[in-house]
């Protein structure tokens, strides 16, 4: 885990621990977690919603005016507009993708389930997701939620990380173990 992974998280814990209590508490667990899924798409789908959030530049007041209108179009109710708004007048959206993955992680866990990050070259057809999420239940023999990124960079195949075991089928590793070994025989 990189230095800045190792703040968000840090930043992003008690938020998404404090969420998960109060959804848990108002019996509203899936419903904060479909919000965040939506909210997470929108922020995934555009580079420069994106980049608003992370600015430094961009001031907290702009940026909870826009929060505002995301919850407004989001139609985020409650414990997720509440949670929103708190996090924008906090300054703290930059972390907010965090957060939202510490939330899942959470609620994950709550139904039994194992969470996976899965990086791929292009993102995962509906089909192939289930396949993957299929076969990991089958050897791990629990439930497994599966958390995408897209990396260009691995050319093809998968990384995937479930806990602490990785497994990484990229084509990029491929390649540069071919490139090691090459310089070692010559």
């Amino acid at each position: 885990m990189s230095a800045q992974n190792s703040v968000l998280v840090t930043i992003a814990r008690p938020y998404a621990s404090a969420l998960f209590d109060l959804a848990q508490e108002a019996k509203d667990l899936a419903g904060v977690e479909k919000a965040l899924d939506g909210l997470l798409n929108t922020i995934n789908g555009s580079e420069e919603f994106s980049q608003f959030l992370e600015s430094p530049v961009v001031s907290g007041d702009e940026k909870k005016a826009v929060v505002e209108a995301l919850i407004k179009k989001a139609k985020a109710k409650g414990l997720t507009a509440n949670f929103l708004n708190l996090v924008a007048k906090n300054g703290r959206l930059f972390a907010l993708p965090a957060m939202i993955s510490q939330f899942k992680a959470l609620a994950a866990k709550d139904r039994g389930e194992v969470h996976a990050e899965v990086t791929s070259a292009q993102p995962l057809s509906k089909a192939h997701q289930d396949a993957l999420a299929a076969a990991l239940k089958k050897k791990i023999g629990k439930d497994v939620t599966l958390e995408q990124h897209v990396d260009a960079d691995l050319i093809g195949g998968l990384i995937v990380k479930v806990g602490s075991q990785m497994i990484d089928s990229s084509l990029k590793t491929k390649l540069t173990a071919m490139k090691i070994a090459m310089k070692e025989v010559g």
